[in-house]
């Protein structure tokens, strides 16, 4: 079988749950119909047992025992059939579920990744992170039903077919009465869907403010406003408990109409055989076989039931796929190109950014410099041109310019991996010099395995290992918001000396407000209330501009530091430099 995840998800039909559902189904067929081949094959080794039992009790009941011993063996064969069947059966099931379930988290990251900050003002963060929880398993859980599911099937035609033989009454007593059960249960599903999709939503909002808590936990803590928030949190908590107690409920109505309708057909089932049998129109052996039959048709009809349960959640969950897919981005996939080496100006502060070289970005307040540095990503709005083209015509600007912050994660996988830009493989060297963090490697090795989020690393590691993939893709300009705020002054150091020399010939902006960083930098402007208001070398404005010098120094009492991005440095204290971003 393929290896998961795939490496193309492919182009996804959102246009309806259940068509995306459908495409799921399409786009894994050949591991859909094997694991549905495999499934009526299990689930017709059931509907010969009966059969063939039947046929050697009436064997037995004349005494041949040749026969006996015939039908003896066809029953061992199907037991043996059933037992691999079974077992190919339910790996294709999990294949199935796992595919489905890895496609979805592909699709979603993938279209997560291209709609930026725009994913942040149509969704929440919360409803995002449901759909890798929970809401997956419920679209795993539709590709996995569909090979019991087709089995149910067949198996119940079958049934129908073998009984309608024998006994045409019989027979038409199931064609009516699982059609019947059907109708009956289905009225059953509407709630549980609208349960479902209540409690879905609830989930997401509580995990909302689970992320908002974790995110502003230290000002909550500074203000004294944890209890209050752990107030909010638990009543929401109970809320969803409320709707999760709603939809369990709606959920167990259908689970018992799953044992009482067909539990009322078989009873029929049985006591019209059993009059036939007591009559003599049909023999022992075949009251047998229908009894059999009858307690079987429970499976079948229990996994109908238990698969319009999981493609009712299932719906529910992929109308939130659909719902995230269906966003497009504020800033449509420009069609112009810019030639290389150009200009970057923002208008909207003044800025120029002049190629092939260190530009550093000095704002009294950090947030300026970080809304500059999303508006040169073309990750915020706001007037920007590159070379004479506006930034927003721009189509190759995710290849051409790259923004790098504290927020950016590691991925789990190998240290190389992790640190391997998407184009392919690099010369990683250059790039973990310039970063200062060829020590990390070499302690752990290019192959050790890297956790979710780098956990294993200090704050001071992850931000070199960060820093050197960023510098690693060496795009053609690079826009790094306060890439040292979490490392020693001697590392610091090291990395303002090596950074202009790692992108010599390429253009750098560095925001930030440690002196180590704006000394090294062949350009300083000095942003104040959003516009840039100073620029020249950094020992010139120091001597020169006494607003610049009172932000770079923290000399002035009226400028507030700016907050940390990163709390933790190199042995996990606080950044006493206060070079960090404000987000």
């Amino acid at each position: 079988m393929k290896p998961l995840p795939e490496e193309d998800p492919g182009n996804p039909d959102h246009r309806s749950p259940a068509r995306y559902l459908l495409w799921l189904l399409r786009v894994q067929w050949r591991t859909a119909s094997a694991g549905a081949a495999l499934g009526v094959l299990w689930m017709l080794g059931f509907v010969m047992v009966p059969g063939v039992l039947g046929l050697a009790i009436d064997a037995m009941t004349r005494r041949d025992a040749g026969v006996l011993a015939a039908w003896s063996g066809v029953l061992v064969a199907i037991g043996a059939l059933q037992a691999a069947a079974g077992g190919a059966r339910h790996r294709f099931a999990v294949v199935n579920w796992l595919a489905g379930a890895y496609r979805t988290i592909q699709l979603v990251t993938r279209h997560a990744t291209r709609l930026g900050a725009t994913l942040r003002k149509r969704m929440s963060a919360g409803e995002v992170v449901s759909i890798g929880m929970s809401d997956v398993d419920a679209i795993g859980d539709v590709l996995d039903i569909v090979s019991r599911g087709s089995g149910a099937v067949v198996a119940i035609v079958a049934v129908a077919a073998i009984l309608l033989t024998i006994s045409p009454p019989l027979g038409l007593i199931v064609l009516v009465g699982v059609p019947l059960v059907l109708v009956l249960a289905a009225p059953l599903l509407r709630p549980l869907r609208v349960r479902e999709e209540e409690h879905r939503a609830r989930v997401g909002d509580l995990n909302t403010r689970a992320t908002d808590l974790v995110a502003g936990l230290r000002v909550l803590r500074g203000v004294g406003g944890e209890e209050l928030f752990a107030d909010r949190y638990t009543a929401e908590s109970a809320r969803v408990r409320a709707a999760g107690v709603a939809a369990a409920r709606a959920d167990s109505r259908l689970s018992g109409a799953e044992v009482l309708l067909p539990g009322l057909l078989i009873a029929l089932v049985t006591w019209v055989g059993a009059r036939f049998a007591v009559q003599g129109t049909i023999s022992a052996g075949r009251l047998v076989s229908f009894y059999g039959y009858a307690i079987f048709l429970v499976t079948p009809l229990q996994t109908l039931g238990e698969a319009a349960g999981k493609i009712a959640r299932g719906l529910v969950a992929a109308e939130r796929v659909v719902r995230l897919l269906d966003i497009v981005p504020e800033r449509p996939a420009g069609d112009r190109t810019a030639p290389s080496g150009g200009v970057l100006t923002d208008v909207d502060s003044g800025l120029v950014v002049h190629p092939g070289r260190v530009t550093a970005i000095a704002a009294a307040r950090p947030r300026d410099a970080r809304a500059i540095a999303d508006r040169l990503g073309g990750h915020a709005p706001g007037r920007v041109d590159f070379a004479g083209v506006p930034l927003d015509r721009l189509g190759d600007l995710r290849e051409r310019v790259v923004v790098a912050v504290n927020e950016d994660r590691l991925f789990a996988g190998t240290l190389t991996e992790t640190l391997t830009p998407a184009r392919g493989p690099v010369d990683l060297e250059p790039a973990l010099w310039a970063a200062s963090a060829t020590d990390i490697v070499a302690a752990s090795g290019p192959d050790a395995p890297v956790a979710e989020a780098g956990r294993e690393f200090s704050g001071g590691q992850q931000q070199r290992l960060r820093l050197a993939r960023a510098l690693a893709a060496d795009p053609e300009v690079l826009v790094l918001v306060e890439p040292t705020s979490a490392v020693d002054a001697h590392t610091e150091a090291r990395i303002a000396d090596r950074l202009p020399q790692a992108r010599a010939g390429r253009t750098t902006v560095v925001c930030t407000t440690s002196p180590l960083m704006l000394d090294r930098a062949a350009h300083v402007a000095f942003v104040l209330d959003g516009r840039v208001v100073a620029e020249g070398a950094h020992r010139d404005l120091l001597a020169t501009d006494p607003r610049y010098a009172a932000t770079v120094t923290r000399t002035d009492p009226n400028t507030p530091p700016p907050a940390a991005d990163d709390a933790g440095g190199e042995g996990g204290g606080l950044d006493v430099r206060g070079s960090g971003v404000a987000p």
